[in-house]
């Protein structure tokens, strides 16, 4: 009877959606599944919620976008280290965008819904099966809408001590082992696991927020810090608002034992006791940046920017969470030099979190044009040699990227088709690199940086607050410079947004390569002298005199090679003294290459920078490499599975697709 009635119901799907949709119903909608639900009421609710999910406007949410739209989130927290859990009661307000709506739905994963209330009233309310990877929808009855009408929902609800937005991090997992520490990661779709909400970047809305904590913490928000009150048994209560509207995917937590110093007159950094006189240090310029930033953009609106310094186990190089950047350690090197994370992290102040992609699908808007204009920002401060050599090494990174998908992977494109798709396995330097080149490409067109300046920030301030697909900014691009240049003809728009692989347009020629001309031509000479194992040609000062972008690049060039042999890999390791750097871009840049080269005496080194450390950026091509190496595959897998509890949820998920685990 079931298998009747999916069959009746899959004809109807056909004939409401695509066939791309389709795919992606019939992936959800698995064998597992079926066999998990017998009442065929059940199958009947589920299989119409999935024509819902696939006629929405976003195909990465479950909700009704469309119908419905959040204004307002107020949201009450109390924070469990001992269950690992939230117990949270959000009081969401919507407008109707439909008449006659009689149902809400909203994106959950794994959370434990108690009650919902309409207004004042308690409705019925439905957890549905888990679409994966996209959860499970929460489908609210509600009384028949008006449009332009308005309503709040309350929901009281806790999370699971597996949600996919949380790391939970006992003391002896913290750098001074002596307090729990939690944070939060809801980029791209984890925020579903905290909140129940339309889990979209298309809508924005402002949130309130009172967080319960133990007294002996600090409690931090992507929004400005209220007050503190003292509650009964070792508690506390802390008050945050953020008044400037904001998607789902920049609500951020962190809860731990926390200080901070001030940076800059409107900034403080953050971090555990230990740490904070070097984080201090670190990005003691971040008033600079802000600076020219404003310069290039406009104001900076959001009040306060300050930088929390996670633990090791952070999953990126930063998050650009409103009012308080997430930031890996791994860039506290002492010197400052890593510290354009922070430059990039700081545009997106105004390039995705004032003007946001619509959907997943348009992610270049937001990392491309950030790319972009932290290029600009790094040129102000540091001159254009740095930001053309930087261009370079993201050609690079591009280029590695595609070698990894597959230069015909759809996920290569510029503005990939998710149907169906998680878009943690989008995840690349794709959207930041070929965003980039893209942009470089334009400014090249139109006439250079002075008039592609002017025409930035006018395109901020038209899209400022809202959010937006490619087409949006290809129309304003082509009517702003209309008289200048016919922007429609003269780009090749399908081959750019569309076509996988590299870029249809060789722009790294474009690019100064004067920095660049050295790391290059101290590698030609080493993988020109690689098999005859002399190396006396080579000295210490070679690699000593450059910058640390240019050390970067010189061993990245060599890792690109196939050619360079173990013995010249230990020669490299001792004429340039390369275990002995603390920098983490070079030591990962080392031990790639000592990986590829199969030398094991360093896999030791290898195993300790995968497990001190959780972000992505070095530990997926290294899980990647060992895993290639016939050598190495064991002891990656072994590596993993032990360790595996120590990385964050999104990271430990990704890894295992990369050693063909599962998740």
């Amino acid at each position: 009877m079931s298998d009747l009635i999916l069959a009746s119901n899959m004809k109807i799907l056909k004939s409401k959606v695509n066939d791309d949709a389709n795919a992606k119903v019939l992936k959800a909608f698995d064998l597992k599944t079926r066999q998990s639900i017998c009442n065929t009421d059940t199958i009947c609710k589920y299989v119409a919620s999935l024509i819902k999910a696939m006629i929405n406007s976003d195909p990465c949410s479950l909700s009704n976008i469309d119908s419905f739209q959040v204004t307002h989130l107020d949201w009450s927290i109390q924070v469990d280290f001992e269950l690992q859990k939230l117990s949270c009661l959000a009081v969401q307000r919507f407008i109707c965008l439909k008449d006659e709506c009689t149902k809400l739905v909203l994106d959950t994963s794994q959370l434990n819904i108690e009650t919902v209330l309409y207004n004042e009233d308690a409705v019925p309310f439905n957890v549905l099966p888990c679409i994966a990877p996209f959860g499970e929808p929460l489908e609210i009855t509600i009384p028949s809408t008006k449009i332009g009408s308005e309503f709040t929902i309350t929901i009281k609800y806790h999370t699971s001590s597996t949600a996919s937005a949380l790391q939970w991090l006992k003391p002896e997992q913290t750098l001074d082992k002596k307090y729990p520490y939690m944070f939060t990661q809801c980029q791209a779709i984890h925020a579903r696991s905290l909140v129940p909400c339309q889990d979209s970047p298309c809508h924005k809305f402002t949130y309130s927020s009172k967080v319960i904590v133990p007294a002996e913490l600090v409690a931090l928000m992507s929004a400005v810090k209220g007050g503190e009150v003292i509650l009964e048994n070792n508690m506390k209560e802390c008050s945050f608002q953020q008044k400037i509207c904001v998607p789902s995917y920049l609500l951020a937590i962190a809860v731990g034992p926390l200080e901070f110093r001030d940076v800059g007159p409107r900034s403080k950094v953050w971090c555990e006791a230990s740490m904070i006189d070097l984080c201090a240090f670190e990005f003691g310029k971040v008033e600079d940046m802000l600076k020219a930033g404003e310069s290039l953009m406009g104001p900076y609106v959001w009040e306060q920017y300050d930088i929390l310094v996670l633990p090791p186990s952070f999953p990126y190089g930063g998050m650009e969470n409103p009012c308080l950047t997430f930031v890996t350690p791994t860039v506290v090197v002492g010197d400052r030099s890593l510290t354009s994370v922070i430059a990039h992290e700081i545009t997106h102040s105004w390039t995705g979190n004032l003007v946001t992609n619509k959907t997943w699908e348009h992610f270049w808007l937001n990392e491309g044009f950030t790319r972009f204009l932290e290029g600009k920002i790094i040129g102000h401060l540091d001159g254009k040699l740095t930001q053309d050599f930087m261009a370079i090494d993201g050609w690079s990174h591009l280029h590695d990227s595609i070698e990894v998908f597959g230069k015909d992977n759809k996920l290569t494109a510029l503005q990939p088709d998710l149907n169906g798709v998680d878009p943690d396995d989008s995840f690349s330097s794709v959207p930041y690199e070929k965003g980039y080149a893209f942009l470089y490409y334009i400014e090249h067109l139109v006439g250079g940086p002075d008039v592609f300046n002017v025409f930035l920030r006018q395109y901020i301030e038209k899209f400022k607050y809202k959010s937006i697909v490619t087409k949006d900014f290809k129309e304003f691009l082509c009517a702003y410079f209309m008289e200048k240049v016919n922007l429609s003809s003269e780009i090749d728009w399908d081959a750019w947004l569309y076509s996988p692989g590299m870029p249809p347009v060789q722009v790294i020629d474009m690019y100064d390569h004067t920095l660049a001309t050295y790391s290059k031509k101290l590698a030609d000479k080493w993988i020109m002298v690689s098999c005859n194992g002399d190396f006396s040609c080579f000295s210490e000062e070679d690699f000593k005199s450059f910058t640390v972008l240019q050390k970067i690049d010189f061993l990245t060039k060599l890792y690109q090679t196939s050619s360079l042999s173990l013995p010249a890999v230990i020669a490299l390791s001792n004429i340039y003294k390369l275990s002995s750097y603390k920098n983490t871009e070079i030591k990962f840049a080392f031990l790639r290459l000592c990986v590829r080269s199969k030398w094991s005496e360093r896999y030791d080194d290898v195993v300790n920078f995968l497990v001190q450390q959780g972000r992505m950026k070095f530990v997926r091509p290294l899980y990647r490499e060992m895993f290639k190496n016939d050598e190495a595959k064991d002891l990656a897998i072994k590596t993993f599975q032990k360790h595996r509890h120590v990385y964050h949820s999104i990271t430990s998920t990704m890894i295992s697709k990369d050693l063909h685990l599962g998740s």
